[in-house]
């Protein structure tokens, strides 16, 4: 019989002494004297720091622990990180790829996993249903058979104009002083000069002498004629035109609104948000979102039409979309800052503060946030970035942002794997500094919870973070169902990982958002929380990636189901023996 030691803090989410100024701990609970521990210090070995409690947990028999750790779902990527770099070094923003023609081989989505891809994002403007469905079936059968965690993200195409049709299958360079046509007509074959819309009134409104701008600036044009609602323009700024490149035009300065008839689920919107559905994807992105209004409408229609998870994100990229952020944030289950389109709306000079405005707000809230958009664009071409996208690269990681998003870069750029590769580097480098010059910024605690027990267990993984830090313990473990408190803790952001279990496949898939949250599909038990905590860390430590002297600390939000049960919601410190 396999035996683990134990020192323990037990903080009851039972209230049962509302006179206590210990958290509630009960007397039979905590016997030992707990000395107050230097910050940062660890909380090993006897003598100061140390809390003199101990509890010997029994776990099942050896066949037991073979069952149970052939069960145990940590991919195979951060172990592979846990054992290089231990349980500080490990990386906590996420990295999310874009899937184009670049990457879409068995062969290339494994080296995108094996680099740190946490997300695979589709953008459902491109290629045919077969197309992402083949490649989204490679990605589940990499997570299968190789031991990877890596989620799936549609993007719906939302309202907006876009190219149709350029003639080419990636790129195509327009020189300044050439002459194009833009129309809504179906192109025969592949015309010089010529583009189509995807919206037969993409011109209304628009007179000569406007400007029209490219993937917010990518190459510019004068409109020199107008045609019926053909255009033709004069290129004034060279650039290049990618597959599905968005128009904007401009007059005097200022942006020409456009789209507000369009709604933001368009027919095909939702025809593509069907397939995703049936091909289960976990996460949904609403292009165009200027309100809360179609976030909710979608997530009641996945709520009826689906028992499994799926999470939608909004994607804040419009004037529109900034003046109702909060409301917007609250509905979704996610925010990401399409940067480039956003650009084309506000002055350039606004994006830093607005995206670290955006990254505040959602944090408060507990809605990952993704930053995307141009990340380290110059790498569609060239295979090294430019010294100040990494520095933008860097800073997007110090406000704390969740999770880092390449578009350009890998799906249609040849150099993905290496950008991939420098945002895994740049990200850990600065989270290192952070943590080593106590840079961490200071959480506006907003209340989030309205119900007593939402409450309690807001405030046990808020007090549970700063022990953490504190303490200096390795590693947090926490036991969820649907991942409630591993993001309350993510929220706080603490400077060990964060493991989080659960036998939900959903919550696991969720979860690979959240900043420093490493998911582990396990099987749970309902009534007996120290048999979990006993199995797992066994098991991790059978594994080699737990040494006698470790430290962890251990939360839950698991419900009994026994009312005679013990309270789950609670903070225990644990040290391997």
């Amino acid at each position: 019989m396999a035996v683990a030691t134990s020192d323990s803090i037990l903080a009851r989410s039972l209230i049962t002494d509302r006179r206590s100024t210990n958290f509630g701990l009960k007397n039979e609970v905590c016997r030992g004297k707990v000395v107050p521990c230097r910050a940062g210090g660890k909380v090993k070995g006897k003598g100061k720091g140390r809390v003199e409690v101990k509890a010997v947990v029994q776990i099942g028999g050896l066949e037991e622990v073979k069952k149970a750790k052939d069960e145990m779902g940590l991919d195979v990527v951060s172990e592979e990180e846990l054992r290089e770099k231990g349980f500080l070094g490990m990386r906590k923003t996420k990295l999310v790829c874009t899937i184009g023609p670049a990457c879409c081989s068995l062969q290339d989505l494994e080296k995108l996993a094996l680099g740190g891809m946490n997300v695979a994002r589709f953008n459902m403007c491109h290629n045919t249903r077969d197309w992402h469905r083949d490649v989204i079936k490679k990605i589940n059968q990499l997570n299968e058979e190789k031991g990877f965690c890596v989620s799936v993200m549609i993007d719906t195409e939302g309202s907006q104009i876009h190219v149709l049709d350029h003639g080419a299958p990636s790129s195509v360079k327009a020189e300044e002083g050439s002459t194009w046509l833009f129309t809504a007509q179906k192109l025969e074959g592949s015309p010089p000069f010529a583009i189509q819309a995807n919206h037969e009134g993409f011109s209304e409104g628009i007179e000569v002498g406007d400007e029209l701008v490219i993937d917010g600036g990518m190459a510019s044009f004068q409109v020199i004629e107008k045609v019926g609602n053909d255009l033709r323009c004069k290129c004034t700024d060279s650039g290049l035109f990618l597959p599905r490149a968005k128009f904007s035009f401009w007059r005097n300065g200022k942006l020409v609104a456009r789209n507000s008839e369009l709604p933001t689920l368009s027919k095909k919107d939702w025809a593509d948000i069907e397939f995703g559905v049936s091909e289960g994807v976990d996460f949904i992105a609403l292009s165009f979102v200027n309100d809360a209004d179609p976030v909710r409408q979608l997530k009641n229609y996945l709520y009826m039409r689906s028992s499994r998870s799926t999470r939608v994100l909004a994607k804040v990229e419009s004037l529109e979309s900034l003046q109702k952020l909060k409301e917007i944030v609250e509905a979704s289950d996610g925010i990401m800052v399409a940067r480039g389109d956003l650009g084309v709306e506000i002055p350039y000079e606004q994006i830093p503060t607005v995206q670290e405005e955006i990254t505040r707000v959602c944090r408060e809230m507990n809605k990952p946030v993704i930053v995307a958009s141009q990340l380290l664009e110059s790498m569609v071409e060239y295979p090294t970035p430019t010294r100040a996208e990494v520095a933008d690269v860097s800073e997007v990681v110090r406000q704390y942002a969740d999770a880092l998003m390449l578009s350009g870069e890998s799906a249609i750029g040849p150099y993905g794997q290496k950008a991939l590769s420098i945002l895994q580097m740049a990200s850990s480098r600065m989270e290192l500094w952070s943590r080593e010059e106590n840079r961490q910024s200071i959480l506006h605690q907003r209340r989030l919870g309205v119900s007593l027990p939402d409450r309690i267990a807001e405030q046990i993984c808020n007090c549970a973070v700063e022990m953490a830090n504190n303490l200096g313990v390795d590693a947090i473990f926490v036991y969820t169902k649907h991942g409630q408190m591993a993001s309350l803790l993510s929220r706080n952001r603490p400077y060990p990982p964060i493991f989080a279990f659960t036998s939900d496949n959903g919550t696991r898939m969720a979860l690979n958002l959240q900043w420093g949250v490493i998911p582990l599909l396990v099987e749970l038990s309902d009534d007996d929380m120290e048999a979990n905590i006993s199995a797992t860390i066994e098991l991790i430590r059978r594994k080699g990636m737990l040494k006698p002297g470790d430290v962890v600390m251990v939360v839950s939000d698991l419900t009994p189901t026994h009312i005679n049960s013990t309270a789950f919601q609670s903070i225990q410190v644990k040290t391997v023996v």
